[in-house]
């Protein structure tokens, strides 16, 4: 295969990293289920691997994927999608330092900075990210990161990477964009002018629901040196079986990522017409405040529907009456879920400035005949 052309992404996702194996000719990676490697003499690492902490041969076959995808120089594998965002907040701020982040964050994220980060000495400010003023005002000399998520989870707000980017170089700081949402698929935030990437690797990268993990690319390739001393300190890597699973999800990712986008795009037409439907968050629709810049760098809008009914006891209710889409959290794999944010996913935020609405319902709309969703869902909001 000729290294000098510019491959696209489907053919990345099925090959980067994952060349026939040399014993057997397996087209498959094998699961190094592994935690020690024979030494040829003291120092003498066969492929540079002595123990499974440093490095695993299936987790560097996803890692090396995960950079190509995302246009970065350096993926690295973790146990989830906290454990990479605590390892880059170790790796990046000491106490002092500033973090600016989403005003709409993802609950975890915000537990990450409110209960470890800020009694650790970092601090941070949520702003609407949306809000290119206030972020500039919230910007401070000891501001090391801007903490971007686009679309934000749960209400699907959206940030402009590019020009967060130049605020955050502009200040010597670095922007961070959590793509867990769009994937790499739909979006390249290190391509906008973004430093890193962080993925839960357990949603749409994985897929299927049966794996959890989490991934930091970086443009870097100094950063992506230290980051990694850090992963091999810090020590929560993805394990073999797991780095398998997930590299097995990226295969399809495209073709999934398709499917999500066309279902979810049908929901959200049906929901602009039930009278029960308040209000619907998707950055698709032309009156989102968001859907220019989404439309500039995402290639479609994704597969994530947010909408708010009349009181929460609705919003409870409509959770409580669907079939086919279950009610769970997380998000990404093949199959529908709905949740209800404000008792679930985004609980730790509650009597917090990220509380969000009592009032709100959010979906992952997945692959299954998008009748059949139209049909539970209409049925659910009577």
């Amino acid at each position: 295969m000729d290294k000098d052309v510019q491959q696209g992404f489907e053919t990345l996702a099925i090959h980067a990293g994952q060349e026939p194996d040399p014993t057997t000719g397996a087209v498959v990676p094998p699961i190094y289920q592994v935690s020690t490697y024979k030494q040829d003499g003291i120092g003498g690492l066969r492929g540079g691997y002595e123990y499974s902490r440093s490095a695993n041969p299936t987790r560097t076959a996803l890692e090396t994927c995960l950079a190509e995808i995302e246009g970065g120089t350096r993926g690295l594998a973790f146990a989830s999608g906290l454990a990479a965002e605590d390892a880059l907040l170790r790796t990046l701020c000491k106490p002092g330092d500033h973090v600016v982040i989403p005003n709409d964050a993802y609950g975890g994220t915000y537990r990450l900075f409110a209960k470890v980060a800020e009694p650790w000495g970092v601090a941070f400010d949520p702003v609407p990210l949306g809000d290119v003023a206030a972020v500039r005002a919230a910007v401070r000399p000891e501001t090391r990161l801007i903490w971007v998520e686009t679309p934000t989870n749960p209400l699907l707000g959206i940030a402009d990477i590019a020009t967060l980017a130049a605020i955050a170089h502009d200040a010597g700081a670095l922007l961070v964009v959590d793509n867990t949402f769009a994937s790499p698929y739909l979006q390249q935030p290190l391509a906008l002018g973004a430093d890193i990437v962080v993925h839960s690797t357990t949603k749409y990268i994985g897929g299927h629901s049966d794996v959890v993990g989490g991934a930091l690319v970086v443009k870097d390739a100094e950063l992506g040196e230290r980051l990694t001393f850090h992963q091999n300190a810090m020590g929560a890597v993805a394990g073999p079986f797991d780095a398998w699973l997930t590299l097995r999800g990226i295969k399809t990712l495209a073709v999934r990522m398709d499917r999500h986008c066309t279902n979810a795009e049908a929901v959200v037409e049906m929901l602009t017409r039930h009278p029960a439907v308040r209000q619907i968050l998707y950055p698709g629709l032309p009156d989102h405040p968001g859907h220019e810049v989404a439309a500039k760098q995402m290639k479609a809008f994704g597969g994530m529907v947010s909408f708010r009914m009349a009181s929460e006891e609705e919003a409870v209710r409509v959770c409580e009456r669907t079939e086919l889409f279950t009610l769970g959290e997380s998000l990404g794999g093949v199959e529908s879920l709905i949740e209800h944010p404000g008792r679930m996913t985004h609980a730790s935020a509650a009597g917090s400035p990220l509380e969000v609405p009592a009032d709100l319902v959010r979906l992952s709309v997945g692959i299954e005949d998008v009748d059949d969703l139209l049909r539970d869902l209409t049925r659910a909001l009577g």
